[in-house]
């Protein structure tokens, strides 16, 4: 099974930029897409169509062309849910849960904590609601699959230039020690525990060739329960994708024994 998540920066512009086209050459079995920013009746009926197939679950926010997550699977859920039922948090489309057979899929747009750091405090509140859930689904037995786009670099090999962003929202310390209190409550980032010595990343500002000149971020995560460690045969980067200022990230997970 492959499973992909991408912050598509506006969803009907990645269309236009050809993503659907990747999305097909791809064929992920569980597709994650963040930062949709439209609601389903503002797509054509030909942007539809990359998606109508696939048991879409939209959750756009409230607020006009902001935010928003969709989930599309080749297999019907055996259930969803919008949001994290916090309405502080759900207003602005920011999750979307699935229930497969052997796991708990969540969709994610974790905030941003913006450049005057406005939003910090908003973006570790988030992290702390979903952990206490989270905490609860592993105590009940469930094994859990976190991915999209986190707004946070865990470690100073997760971005090219970690001394000079030492300040910035995305990198704050007290952003990343939330990455490693998921990583002791029974989680595990995958990638890194795959690639411990790799330097790639998910996305590069628009602004000064960052992307041609790879001085990225590595914000788009897979954080799965220790379950699940030992179905994972790889995760892939697709740094070569384009139609976004981030790039897609896949899961691979071998099916139940």
């Amino acid at each position: 099974m492959k499973i992909t998540t991408w912050n598509v920066n506006g969803l009907r512009a990645a269309l236009k930029n050809g993503v659907a086209d990747w999305f097909h050459s791809e064929d992920p079995d569980l597709l994650c897409l963040q930062e949709i920013r439209s609601r389903p009746d503002q797509l054509t009926a030909d942007q539809l169509s990359a998606f109508e197939e696939n048991n879409p679950v939209w959750n756009p926010a409230e607020r006009p062309g902001y935010s928003g997550v969709a989930t599309f699977s080749k297999n019907p859920p055996l259930e969803s849910k919008k949001g994290l039922g916090i309405p502080r948090f759900d207003v602005e489309g920011r999750t979307i849960q699935t229930i497969f057979p052997g796991f708990r899929l969540f969709n994610l747009y974790v905030p941003n904590g913006k450049r005057d750091l406005s939003r910090v405090e908003y973006k570790l509140d988030f992290y702390q609601e979903l952990l206490e859930i989270c905490d609860e689904l592993h105590r009940s037995g469930e094994n859990i699959i976190l991915c999209g786009d986190f707004n946070t670099c865990h470690q100073p090999i997760d971005l090219a230039n970690p001394d000079t962003n030492s300040g910035t929202t995305g990198f704050l310390p007290e952003e990343r020690a939330w990455i490693d209190t998921y990583l002791d409550h029974g989680f595990r980032d995958i990638y890194r525990d795959l690639y411990p010595d790799r330097e790639q990343y998910s996305w590069w500002t628009y602004r000064f060739q960052a992307r041609q000149r790879n001085i990225g971020w590595r914000l788009d995560y897979f954080l799965i329960s220790e379950g699940l460690v030992d179905r994972v045969e790889d995760v892939i980067i697709h740094d070569d994708a384009l139609g976004s200022d981030h790039c897609p990230v896949s899961l691979v997970i071998a099916g139940e024994n």
